[in-house]
């Protein structure tokens, strides 16, 4: 679900609202109660993230789980912020939200063949197949460095990645 909480007024709110399609929002919110309701938020179980600029939104952004700033914001709120969107462009936050779960899909590829290579190796390199299957030492750090680097590899596809609008 997506909240607008903003101080504007109630009509300003409504119109923004309407134009990029968002249904629930809260006008005239000071900087504290939106620290309050992303509290509130946060107390029924959901994550939040919130997107600011202003020095006033630097309590929102320290109490979201996830904080974002934007990049022509203030200094104070892009510390805040967890994130920091270099241009001024909401569909950054989406953007960022996308690159972040490829990110975590690429962890999860690199956690099971790491996981998977070492269950084969270790034992191996332990001799447990002797007489069978030796590895001699230096076959077992090439195959170990080969490992690191099908792991890097894997990760530098993220490079690839294009943001999508």
């Amino acid at each position: 679900e997506v909240y607008m909480l903003t101080g504007d007024t109630e009509r300003v709110a409504k119109a923004i609202c309407k134009e990029i399609g968002i249904e629930k929002y809260f006008a005239e919110v000071s900087p504290g109660e939106k620290a309050q309701r992303i509290s509130m938020l946060q107390s029924e179980g959901r994550v939040v993230a919130f997107v600011g600029d202003g020095i006033n939104d630097a309590p929102a952004l320290t109490q979201a789980d996830v904080g974002i700033a934007i990049g022509s914001g203030t200094e104070i709120a892009k510390e805040a912020g967890g994130i920091i969107l270099t241009r001024d462009d909401l569909l950054g936050v989406v953007s960022s939200i996308r690159l972040g779960r490829k990110t975590m899909n690429k962890i999860r590829q690199n956690m099971f063949w790491a996981l998977a290579y070492n269950m084969a190796g270790i034992p191996i390199a332990a001799g447990v197949l002797y007489p069978y299957l030796t590895l001699r030492p230096e076959i077992a750090a090439l195959a170990m460095s080969m490992s690191s680097v099908s792991v890097v590899s894997n990760s530098l596809l993220l490079k690839r990645y294009k943001e999508e609008h």
